[in-house]
């Protein structure tokens, strides 16, 4: 009976010890892989705001025209190096419509949050990013 016992206890342990193993492997790859992981679901993000804003019949030129606008004036003299379309919030009515960008400059980045008023788009809120 005692090498029974024997025996499980130690076939219990080869199977903890090969958990333990295959959990630290794991957590190794998903560590490594963490930064393309986050770069990609940033760019599926933004290309589902595009695609939601086309959908909705939201002229991305005019879009993005009013967001470097809008930047302008609040920042008079920042320099946009790039402008992404990160998310698109459509509520009933137009004047409930959002349109949020991430504003990169040489100094850094803002997120831009336009609005919509009578069907012209506005800078609703401008915050630089953490």
């Amino acid at each position: 009976m005692d090498t029974v016992i024997l025996i499980l206890l130690i076939v219990v342990g080869a199977f903890l010890l090969a958990a333990l193993i295959g959990a630290l492997r794991t957590t190794q790859r998903n560590r490594a892989n963490a930064h393309r992981f986050r770069e990609s679901i940033t760019a599926t993000d933004r290309a589902l705001a595009a695609a939601v804003a086309a959908d909705h019949g939201w002229r991305r030129e005019t879009l993005d025209a009013a967001a470097r606008s809008e930047f302008a004036a609040k920042r008079p003299g920042v320099e946009i190096v790039a402008l992404e379309l990160v998310q698109i919030v459509d509520e009933p009515g137009t004047d409930s419509d959002l349109a949020v960008y991430r504003v990169a400059t040489a100094a850094g980045a803002a997120r831009l949050t336009l609005g919509r008023r009578e069907g012209a788009w506005y800078a609703k809120a401008l915050e630089d990013a953490a």
